[in-house]
């Protein structure tokens, strides 16, 4: 069974490291799936399928040290600043006379000549966009098909119990309440967010239709997680203008919101485009933002408190929902992961010394804005937690996350206080989970019950 912070942790074996100067450095992607990774065209190894006003420092701010981060081979930047090259094997195709990528909506030119699978490229290709097939990325169709076959809905889990506990006066205490609502209150819009980032300012300048097959999935599973939200709201009577309105009334949700904005708000202006230096180097910050930040780090307090709930055989509806919830978010950290480094790859000229210190401070300043959130929502311990334990865990995954993108870890010796998170990530076959008697979770088809 795998952890959830170890989610992050790729099937290719110790035994497959390369001297990372040549090679670049291999995955630890975010997967429950143990399949080998299979080798891409051109010589790319493919990852397993198994991820109050926020002040921002915009100065350039270093480069990665190399280590196991991804399934995608990636080249990290050297010491010294020396910038990093591709494995030779590794094709890295450029737009023609740089610029921006095709977006799909091109005039169909007749008789045009067929794909060449190493035209292929993540970002500024000139391929045709409305082709999925030949795959270069393999990685990310398999991670297109785990998600289809890991499909469930709201209304499928049972929350008669909760309701029952919620109306006891002496059902839960109120810091448990309040835990309750505060959660509900980020992930409802966050989970907004997300979906806004990924159709308003990624999907346009993504040049890989196998990768955008993915974020088209990744973009339902938002919405059905935003419905989940809806769904225990309504189921327990809660007011809704209250939950849904946190982002714009509670100072801790509203600061982490405000910084994960910043990004969607430079890409979506209609002026942007990538094909430059600059501009590609914002875009990789955009992904950063989203991937390793929101859906790394901003979602992790909620998924321990919540799923904690159920460890106690509280809440036991709201809690599966928020372990079904956490499991597509692992999915979509891994393939962000893979994104990252596969630009990594194909534009190594990004990942300069100046660029790695910017997001060395951004992950920082994220663990510090989770933290606060983690004291919001419970200002005295409970449920068996308390904020120091939150302040050593934050500092854990942020040590995860930059060493899946090949940057140092910045809180050395730092813990997993939540070692019970290992046993909540496997939901292909789950029986009796929080009582509630699912009888399977095999290849998509809904929860069937008792």
């Amino acid at each position: 069974m795998l952890s959830f912070d170890d989610y992050a942790k790729s099937s290719a074996s110790e035994n497959n490291r390369e001297d990372l100067a040549s090679k670049g450095s291999a995955a630890l992607s975010d997967t429950s799936h143990g399949a080998a990774p299979a080798a891409a065209p051109g010589g790319l190894s493919q990852p397993v399928v198994d991820s109050s006003t926020a002040v921002m420092d915009f100065s350039p701010v270093s480069a990665p040290k190399g280590e196991k981060i991804s399934s995608v081979t990636v080249a990290p930047a050297l010491s010294g600043g020396t910038k990093p090259v591709p494995s030779p094997s590794v094709v890295v195709p450029t737009a023609a006379g740089g610029g921006p990528g095709v977006t799909g909506v091109e005039d169909i030119d007749f008789k045009a000549s067929r794909i060449n699978v190493d035209d292929k490229r993540i970002i500024n290709c000139r391929a045709d966009l409305n082709q999925l097939v030949p795959f270069k990325y393999e990685w990310a169709w398999q991670k297109y098909l785990d998600a289809c076959a890991n499909h469930w809905m709201p209304q499928e889990i049972s929350m008669s119990r909760d309701i029952a506990l919620w109306k006891d006066p002496n059902g839960l205490s109120d810091e448990e309440r309040t835990i309750i609502k505060r959660n509900l209150g980020f992930f409802s819009t966050a989970d907004s967010l997300v979906a806004n980032n990924l159709v308003l300012a990624m999907y346009r300048h993504i040049t890989n239709p196998e990768c955008r097959q993915y974020l088209l999935r990744q973009a339902f599973e938002e919405a059905v997680h935003t419905h989940a939200y809806q769904y225990v709201v309504e189921s327990l009577g809660l007011d809704e203008g209250e939950i849904f309105n946190m982002y714009r009334e509670i100072p801790s949700i509203h600061a982490k919101d405000v910084f994960e904005l910043q990004f969607t708000r430079e890409l979506s202006d209609p002026n942007f485009m990538t094909g430059t230096e600059e501009n590609d180097r914002r875009f990789l910050r955009n992904l950063i933002g989203f991937y390793i930040i929101m859906e790394g780090i901003f979602f992790y307090v909620g998924f321990v408190q919540m799923l904690s709930f159920g460890r106690q055989n509280k809440m036991t509806g709201a809690s599966e929902q928020f372990q079904y919830i956490m499991r597509d978010e692992s999915m979509h950290l891994n393939f962000g992961i893979d994104l990252i480094n596969q630009i990594k790859i194909e534009n190594p000229h990004l990942w300069t010394p100046e660029f790695e210190k910017e997001i060395i401070d951004l992950i920082k300043e994220g663990v510090e804005l989770e933290y606060n959130y983690a004291v919001d929502t419970m200002s005295r311990g409970v449920l068996g937690l308390n904020v120091e334990m939150f302040s050593e865990y934050l500092k854990f995954i942020a040590n995860r996350r930059c060493r899946q993108i090949g940057l140092p870890e910045q809180y050395p010796g730092a813990k997993n206080p939540f070692p019970w998170m290992s046993e909540m990530i496997d939901l292909k076959k789950e029986k009796n989970f929080f009582e509630t008697r699912v009888i399977d979770y095999q290849t998509g088809g809904a929860l069937a019950w008792d």
